[in-house]
This record gives C-alpha cells, structure tokens and sequence, in this order.
C-alpha cells in the first residue's frame, strides 16, 4: 500500500496540485496537466491521511453503480457513464469513480473518496473528457467543470428528451490544456457551451476554453447556482435546460476607453524586440528586432537562402529566450529539417563529413531535446482552412514565434472555397488575428512573381515582386527581402546573400542592409562585407 503525496508542481503556480506515490519516479500535476519527475527536495503540503488500496482498473470496473439520489441523479445515468461506487463498512457510499477513456477504451478512473478527497488509478496521462467515449453524435455539446455537473446536465436532458445529448466535463477548471488536446474533436460540432463555475476559477476557465475552442463555436451559459449540481438540485431540471438554450455567443472585452487607453499606450512604449542573429545583425539596424505581436514577410529568389535565414533566427531564439518555437515547413518533411537543424548545430555538412550518430543524437537534443521547438507534420498535403486552425493550435500550445514556409503553397489549394486573391486576402486577414489574438512572432515566407531579370542571377526583389494580393504587403509589419547570384564565377559570390529592408512599420527605415555569406562546410551564415550585385 502506498501513500498519495501532495506538493508545489515544478511546472506551474500550483501549491498542491502536484501529486504522485511514495514509490515514483514521475508525478502528475491535476492543475496544468502535465508530468514531471520527482525532486527529492520537494516538500509535500500534504500526505493523505490514510493509505489506499491501489484498486485495478479491472477491479473497478466490476464494482456497483449506484445513483446519487442526494444529487438527483439516477442510476441508469451513472450507468451511462459508467461511473462505479465502493462502500464503507455501514453500506455507505465510500467513494466515486468516474471513467476516463481514449479511443473508447477506460485508462484511468478518478477516484472521489467522500466528501472530496481526490485518488487517480490508471494513466491519466492520456485522457480524453469524462464522457467523450458516450458521445455518437450531435450538433452541440456541453462541457462542465467536474463530472458530477456533467452528470447533473445528462439527467437534466433526459428528464425533458428521455435520452441523453453530448455532455462532457473536463477534471477541474485549471484543466483547459485538455480543451486544446481535443479542439479539433470540438470544432465538429455547430455549438460548444461552456457550463463552469460561477466561481473566480469557473470564469477565468471559460475565457481560456473560449479562446482554445474559437469564438464561433462558443456559447456561454449563466448559472443561478454556483454549478450545474446545485440548479439541478436546488431549480430542477427545466431550470438547467433553460439555462443551456439561453447560453449566448462569447465575445470577448473589446471596447477600451479611458485609462485603458493610457495602459495600452504604456504597454506600447514598453515593446520588448528580440535582436536578429549576428548573421544578420545588419537588419537590427532598421527593424530594432522582432516583436510579438507582429508579422514579418521574408521573400526572395528560388534557391536564394530562404529556409537558411529562417532556421538562423530559429535557432537564435531558442538560445536566447525561453520561449516555444513553431515551425510550418510545407516544402520540407520533419526528417528533412531535423537533419538540417542538426547540421547546423554540428557546424558539419551531414552528407559529407564523417559525423557519428552519438554526436548526431547529442546536437538533436540540443535543438528537440525541451521540446520547444515544434514541428508540424503536414505529410505533404495540408488544405488552407485547416492550416489556420494547426497555426492556432501551435500557438495555444504556447508558441510565441511561429514561421509558415511558404504562403504561396499554403494558398495554392484554395481557402474556404476562394481562388486567386480573394483567397490570399481571406488567409492573410486569418494570419492578423492569429497574431493579434494569442500575440505571437508570426514569420512568413512568399514567393516572387517571375520578372524581366532573374532572381537567381542577383536581381533584388522589390515590394511589387511579391507574389499574391496586395494584402500580403499590406498586412505584414516588416517585409525582408534578398537575393543571390547563383550563377557568378566565384564561389564567394555564389554564397553571399544580400539583404534589403522593404518595409517596416515600427521603424519606418528601409533600404540595403549588407550582407551574409553562406559556408558549405559549416550550413551556417556569417556577417560579411558588403556586394553589388548589379
């Protein structure tokens, strides 16, 4: 028998919410979701104060289902859930046990021990809500905090319909991270009302889950009671029903005035930049950096060093901050930028030098290895609507610079039905808000239109050369373009990159900005003199 240990989480503000056995190596946070392994140098806020069984799976499983007459809850809804009880020694109801599951199969159980003691048995690494595994259909779902307020809106629908609607609950109202984790699942149906607390926590859960899910799907209900229990308990089930058809669209705070004003100006003044690399410091010079907040074009010639620029800022940023790193690479497979980040890393040409897969494996997990820097898997083929919704979910994940290579494929297939440049001004509008919602880092790569003069033989793009709608100039903040001869008779030449600010809008300086050189033995840049090309 092992104790159940409470303490501060590694990995959030949680004072408690970190919990783990006595015996393990790995602990699991019910506040952010996450794991982490055990520091001996914790201190537990709290053992529990008597030792458990560790009940199996299958031995739950076989336990009773009872109703919850106190709740108003029925036996046969507890069985549609498959929520279990087992019995203290007066026949009593000891403890509630509701199912979690993924892809239908239960994984854990998380154990109630009354009146509110809380035992998780199984991998609650993995789940899925509390009730996904009923769900068969439907145009709208309602998500609660808790099970029991899922369980108090399933009696309320079936005491109206005589059977039961989507009805899920997340495991406590710091648990949004699994909104994310299922957004995708979400966003299939026409309507998601959000039914927490009325509670401080209830409420700053529904502004998170609301962003997570996307303002067009959401609706938000208001509560006579603190929860669904108490209006189930306290005003029946006609009260709740009414308060589900009465959940109205969530729009988020949009007006500012007064003092406001001045906050935002402040915030304005106060705009933290991230300098380029020393490869290409010049840029600092004009743009003073990157912002969040801020979309930043960089567009030149096929073959002119465009995924090399982007992998040096990539790399610059996760040594330099903290910060989570997305990357869209529709013209390269993750393996593809995997060697490329870790050639780089080596300061080694993989294809030719003689590098060992331990010093392969080390430079990975010095790019991959903390997980902040994101790939997306596109397998070759990612339509333009769900492109967008993969760009969000990058960025509620928590990445705050995010590069998309390149636009012009990302258009190519049409977005929401659109061609041309209706469909380049419906995706570039997508990308702002984006940006402005979650205040992200957003760089973008576009191709050029085909010129007089070739690209490839050192032409220097101008702010009309861009290929699409005149919104992908318009929208973006700063636009960085460059070229290459590579066609010259030296090979110097060949590999300098000449560098040109187009626009920027925090600065307003424009106009050449030196030179960076690429070294085929090392695959990095290096700052170099000054080229004319032409």
């Amino acid at each position: 028998m092992s104790r159940w240990i409470h303490a501060p989480c590694p990995k959030c503000s949680s004072s408690d919410a970190f919990s783990y056995k006595e015996d393990d190596e790995f602990g699991f946070c019910f506040s952010c979701q996450k794991s982490s392994p055990i520091n001996p140098t914790y201190k537990p806020t709290e053992y529990h104060k008597e030792n458990y069984s560790m009940h199996t799976l299958e031995e739950i499983k076989e336990y009773d289902t009872r109703g919850f007459k106190e709740r108003g809850i029925t036996k046969a809804t507890a069985a549609h859930y498959g929520v279990k009880v087992s019995y203290a020694e007066d026949g009593t109801i000891a403890s509630h046990f509701y199912p979690y599951t993924k892809d239908g199969v239960v994984v854990a159980y998380k154990e109630r021990k009354l009146p509110k003691t809380f035992v998780i048995h199984g991998n609650f690494k993995d789940i899925q809500f509390f009730g996904q595994a009923t769900v068969t259909g439907g145009k709208r779902i309602i998500i609660c905090e808790g099970e029991l307020d899922a369980l108090a809106v399933a009696q309320a629908q079936y005491d109206k319909y005589q059977r039961y609607y989507p009805s899920v609950a997340i495991p406590s109202a710091s648990a949004t991270a699994l909104i994310l984790e299922q957004r995708e699942w979400l966003r299939n149906f026409d309507e998601v009302v959000l039914m927490f607390d009325s509670d401080e926590a209830g409420q700053k859960a529904t502004q998170q889950a609301a962003k997570i899910i996307g303002y067009d799907k959401v609706k938000v209900a208001t509560l006579p009671e603190k929860d669904p229990c108490d209006v189930l308990i306290k005003q029946g089930s006609a009260t709740l029903m009414s308060c589900i058809f009465d959940a109205r669209s969530y729009s988020p705070s949009d007006v500012v005035k007064g003092e406001a004003v001045w906050e935002q100006f402040k915030l304005k003044q106060n705009t933290v930049s991230l300098a380029y690399p020393e490869c290409l410091k010049t840029l600092n010079e004009k743009l003073y950096g990157m912002r969040l907040g801020e979309i930043v074009l960089f567009t030149s010639g096929t073959g002119s060093g465009k995924s090399t620029v982007i992998k040096e800022i990539v790399m610059e940023i996760l040594d330099k901050t903290t910060d989570m790193v997305g990357m869209v690479s529709l013209e390269e497979s993750v393996g593809d930028t995997a060697e490329k980040f870790i050639g780089m890393q080596l300061g080694k040409n993989l294809k030719t030098d003689n590098v060992t897969e331990e010093e392969q494996y080390t430079a990975f997990k010095t790019i991959f290895g903390d997980e902040r820097l994101v790939l997306l898997d596109h397998q070759g083929s990612v339509s333009d609507e769900s492109l967008i919704d993969k760009l969000e979910h990058l960025a509620l994940m928590g990445c705050k610079y995010i590069i998309l290579d390149h636009i012009t494929i990302a258009v190519s297939e049409g977005a929401k039905g659109k061609t041309g440049n209706e469909a380049v001004d419906s995706f570039m509008s997508d990308l702002l808000k984006i940006t402005k919602k979650h205040n992200i880092w957003l760089g973008v790569v576009s191709h050029l239109r085909k010129g007089e003069k070739p690209f490839e033989e050192g032409h220097m793009p101008s702010i009309d050369d861009i290929k699409g709608s005149g919104s992908i100039k318009q929208i973006s903040f700063d636009i960085i373009a460059f070229c290459r001869n590579m066609i010259a008779d030296s090979e110097a030449l060949r590999n300098t990159i000449r560098l040109r600010v187009l626009k920027s809008r925090f600065t307003g300086r424009t106009g050449d900005c030196g030179n960076t050189s690429y070294d085929t033995n090392t695959g990095r840049l290096k700052q170099t003199s000054f080229v004319d090309f032409e």
